[in-house]
């Protein structure tokens, strides 16, 4: 079949909104579980360790340390069960796969370095914290820089 077509009749299966995030970010995904005739939201939160697939067959794999055993789970971007996903921490890699984390063990599992700005601010502490020490630091560099005498 032509890819064109495919991608048209996937499009009404396909989540509206897009989820942003990278490999190497720490996340909370909440997913829906049925139980009975009861539905509940449950939250699987760790690091992504990977990105595969094309359209609806698009899916991630989440890593987490759980009493002291390392617990994998992928789940498709597009399914329905997944409420939404969150971005705890932005983290800066230079791999696709971090499958490395697999023989890590203890804090050297969850190692993933924090995403900074040109500034050197963590994106993960927010917007505010930005604008809250931009003027620090130019009153930093303003006091650093020798002042001309006339």
């Amino acid at each position: 079949m032509n890819q064109a077509l495919l991608d048209k009749i996937e499009s009404a299966y396909r989540r509206k909104t897009p989820v942003a995030f990278n490999v190497g970010d720490t996340v909370r995904v909440h997913t829906k579980v049925v139980e009975g005739d009861k539905e509940r939201i449950q939250v699987f939160a760790g690091v992504v360790i990977g990105r595969r697939g094309h359209g609806l067959n698009e899916t991630f794999t989440v890593r987490r340390i759980s009493y002291g055993e390392g617990i994998e789970r992928v789940f498709p971007i597009h399914s329905p069960r997944i409420e939404k996903v969150e971005v705890e921490r932005a983290g800066q890699v230079r791999r696709a796969k971090l499958t490395y984390l697999r023989k890590r063990i203890g804090k050297g599992a969850m190692a993933v370095k924090d995403k900074e700005t040109r500034a050197g601010v963590a994106l993960a502490a927010g917007p505010e914290a930005a604008s809250t020490s931009a003027p620090a630091e130019a009153g930093v560099a303003a006091a650093a820089a020798p002042e001309a005498t006339s």
